[in-house]
């Protein structure tokens, strides 16, 4: 499965269409433009689908118009990520085009990402839904934007660390990318009407979905074309970044110089090496196992077509191919 199914491609023509309703280009335009650049771009809209399939886990006949600006709001603090994950990086492409900082400045790819991140709270507050659930909706998101912060923090120290061990390759992702994920998961729960046992037991699958998915994205970034990717091929290992898979070959003594990945001769010869070392291939099995033990934690939830979406879209993290 490379592609999204009938179900989870209708979600997303949904999203789209809230996304331009709640984020139009207004004065000043420029700025709107550079905050709608990446959404506009495209994308797999996974992060507000999995709100609302967590919603319907819980309440298949939850009214998808009332919840869906919490799910707006997710996809805009994503996409202020993006934004602020390139500049940090110097990343001048993503999903085949420039970069926000790239086209429009540094400064004003900063201003961009903060508009998009303040607008996700206020998208956030027209979602219908009891006040407790609201507060409680408000609470996650807060605490996972913060949490994202504390991962980007973790992924700059750790780059061209050699003691970076596996234990705090996971922390950092679960913080950087996974908690977007299981903060959706979980507010579709609270808006459903979850229990908390419930609403635990979405925040759990969705750390686990989340990590299965950025391990799949290291091992795309080694082994995927640049022309399917979207960006520049084996950007982590040219910036130092401490994957799974580089921790992996470290302990297995693959040494990689640097000044050997200038061009893709040197690129190849790479990833070749984290290949024979079994490194490529421990990363995408921690990453089934992770997702097994977070697709258990949907068991207490009765049989759904939402639920068998989440199993579907768990598969599809690891199995994708961009």
């Amino acid at each position: 499965m490379s592609s999204l199914n009938p179900n989870l491609a209708s979600k997303k023509k949904l999203i789209d269409k809230a996304l331009d309703e709640y984020l139009p280009v207004v004065f000043p335009e420029e700025l709107y433009r550079a905050a709608r650049h990446l959404i506009k771009a495209g994308g797999k809209r996974l992060r507000p689908t999995v709100l609302l399939l967590g919603a319907q886990t819980v309440q298949p006949d939850i009214a998808v118009d009332a919840i869906l600006p919490a799910a707006v709001a997710v996809e805009l603090v994503h996409n202020f990520t993006l934004i602020h994950d390139d500049i940090m990086d110097a990343d001048a492409t993503r999903r085949s085009i420039e970069t926000v900082h790239t086209k429009w400045g540094t400064s004003e790819g900063i201003l961009a990402g903060d508009a998009l991140y303040a607008k996700a709270f206020e998208v956030l507050s027209y979602t219908k839904t009891q006040p407790d659930a609201a507060m409680k909706c408000l609470r996650l998101l807060s605490k996972a934007c913060l949490h994202i912060c504390e991962g980007q923090w973790l992924d700059i120290t750790f780059e061209h660390n050699k003691n970076v061990s596996e234990a705090d390759y996971l922390d950092m992702v679960q913080k950087k990318t996974a908690v977007l994920y299981a903060a959706g998961l979980a507010m579709g729960g609270i808006l459903g009407g979850a229990s908390d046992n419930e609403v635990n037991a979405l925040w759990e699958f969705g750390i686990a979905l989340g990590i299965s998915f950025q391990i799949r994205d290291d091992v795309l970034d080694l082994i995927t074309p640049s022309e399917v990717l979207g960006k520049d091929r084996a950007s982590d290992l040219i910036e130092g970044k401490m994957t799974l898979i580089m921790i992996h070959g470290l302990r297995h003594r693959v040494i990689i110089e640097p000044s050997r990945l200038a061009d893709e001769n040197g690129i190849n010869n790479a990833v070749e090496a984290l290949q024979r070392s079994g490194s490529i291939n421990y990363a995408m099995e921690k990453a089934r196992e992770l997702l097994e033990v977070g697709k258990s934690r949907l068991s207490i939830f009765a049989n759904s077509e939402a639920k068998k979406e989440l199993m579907k879209l768990a598969d599809f993290a690891v199995s994708r191919e961009y």
